[in-house]
């Protein structure tokens, strides 16, 4: 609970510190919405062109595009610190953090928040609002609570994979851009349904990245069209695979820490 209430303190630190540049954190925050706003429109004019894709209508894809849209942006307003690791090493910041006596990854958390972002995420959850009215889905308290924890999974993927990244910083001083194939391709891929992909692709974002399992499987249980004939039991283990993910980066990401050679200054 220690490590809690300092992480919310940090970010309501970090929050407070950004909005003393009013002008700037709005137009920033507006640009966000802006961009994500043409996203949600070119889905939105997609499912007007084509009333369906596969098994699913309009709204139902609507639903779909904001649970990733959703988790994905949570990821990068508050696990900034590992979405954006690379400065950290580039100037010399790491070799002060690793000097105290916190843990190193909860600090490179706290080290950094984009609230901005909740731009993007206002954009999610708009898309969720209107998936639901389209596919006339009743969102009663189970239901409710699978889409928050198909949300929270998908978050602690999408976090396990940027500290793939992470972890290639300790070998390189570039970032690979190999690693955005898993991060933002599997945001752009997956904001659409996995069955209509061709069966590689369906592996790859079940099992290498399994965005698949962690919001495919609850969304489509959620508006009642089961992935792979899964049950109520399955929807809510299946985000759990977000969290074992996490957990194994995490094991890779301190391996990779061994590696680490200081700046020197």
């Amino acid at each position: 609970m220690d490590s809690v209430r300092l992480y919310l303190k940090s970010c309501r630190m970090l929050m407070k510190s950004q909005w003393q540049y009013r002008t700037s954190f709005v137009l920033q925050t507006l640009s966000q919405l802006i961009m994500m706003g043409t996203e949600l429109l070119a889905v939105i004019f997609l499912i007007n062109r084509y009333t369906t894709l596969g098994q699913w209508n309009g709204g139902e894809i609507l639903f779909f595009f904001g649970v990733i849209i959703t988790s994905f942006y949570l990821t990068e307003a508050f696990g900034r610190g590992i979405t954006n690791f690379a400065p950290l090493i580039n100037k010399g910041t790491l070799d002060t953090i690793l000097i105290r006596p916190r843990n190193i990854l909860f600090q490179v958390l706290c080290s950094q928040a984009d609230p901005r972002r909740l731009g993007a995420i206002l954009i999610g959850v708009a898309a969720l609002m209107m998936g639901c009215a389209q596919a006339q889905v009743s969102l009663n308290l189970t239901k409710f609570l699978l889409l928050v924890w198909s949300i929270i999974g998908g978050s602690a993927l999408v976090l396990g994979l940027f500290m793939i990244e992470a972890t290639l910083c300790f070998f390189s001083v570039k970032s690979i851009e190999m690693v955005n194939i898993l991060t933002y391709g599997g945001r752009s891929t997956c904001q659409y349904p996995i069955d209509i992909y061709p069966r590689w692709l369906q592996l790859l974002f079940s099992v290498v990245a399994p965005f698949a399992l962690t919001t495919h499987v609850p969304a489509a249980y959620i508006l009642g069209k089961p992935l792979w004939n899964t049950g109520l039991a399955a929807a809510f283990i299946a985000p759990v695979s977000g969290f074992i993910f996490l957990f194994l980066m995490t094991l890779v990401f301190y391996q990779g820490l061994k590696h680490y050679r200081s700046t020197g200054s």
